[in-house]
């Protein structure tokens, strides 16, 4: 709340006014506009996050793990880019879980249930759509982990090279290596589908 001073005597020594008070609002706290950026962003984190590690589950605490961190530094992160922050997040949050654990238990694709077998039409309607996604999911699990951080973030995600780097905290050369490779399984992979 802001006030302006009571104004001295006019000069015809006529009395002065009484002092005026406004309200200044400064719009929502901060707590409503991490709660506004947490409705908008947990959808696509959830979907960062199930790329980067593959199991439903594991994206879910990824997820809480990078909404809890960009709460406790919102008042520095806010009026930058937070959404960029939680990202950066959830890849390190997947890379400390990896290097705790340093191995991969991933579901080998014959465990996966496919809902239904793709038409062979042409166009994609949602069915396909769904079934290619999955194709694509799955091709991507088999992905080693450093592979698939770099394919899901510089090619899903549509980061430049040196953002990738600096947001896995590696060099740009391992960048452009790991990408390459992952693109190259990745094909192989999804091309396996096909000839089947």
């Amino acid at each position: 709340m802001s006030w302006q001073a009571e104004p001295g005597p006019d000069p015809d020594g006529v009395p002065a006014a009484a002092p005026e008070f406004s309200v200044v609002r400064t719009g929502v706290s901060a707590e409503e506009q991490f709660r506004l950026f947490a409705v908008e962003s947990t959808a696509a984190l959830h979907r960062i996050a199930y790329l980067l590690c593959g199991d439903d589950h594991r994206a879910h605490d990824l997820t809480q793990i990078a909404l809890e961190r960009t709460y406790r530094h919102w008042s520095r992160i806010k009026d930058g880019n937070p959404f960029a922050y939680a990202r950066r997040v959830l890849a390190t949050a997947r890379i400390d879980g990896w290097r705790r654990t340093r191995r991969e238990v991933l579901q080998s694709p014959e465990d996966v249930v496919v809902a239904h077998e793709a038409s062979r039409s042409p166009a994609l309607d949602s069915g396909n759509q769904v079934a290619e996604r999955e194709r694509l999911v799955r091709a991507l699990r088999r992905l080693g982990p450093g592979q698939r951080r770099v394919v899901v973030l510089r090619h899903l995600l549509d980061r430049s090279e040196a953002d990738v780097a600096e947001e896995l905290g590696v060099s740009i050369g391992n960048v452009k290596s790991q990408g390459a490779r992952g693109l190259a399984r990745l094909r192989e992979l999804l091309s396996e589908g096909q000839d089947a």
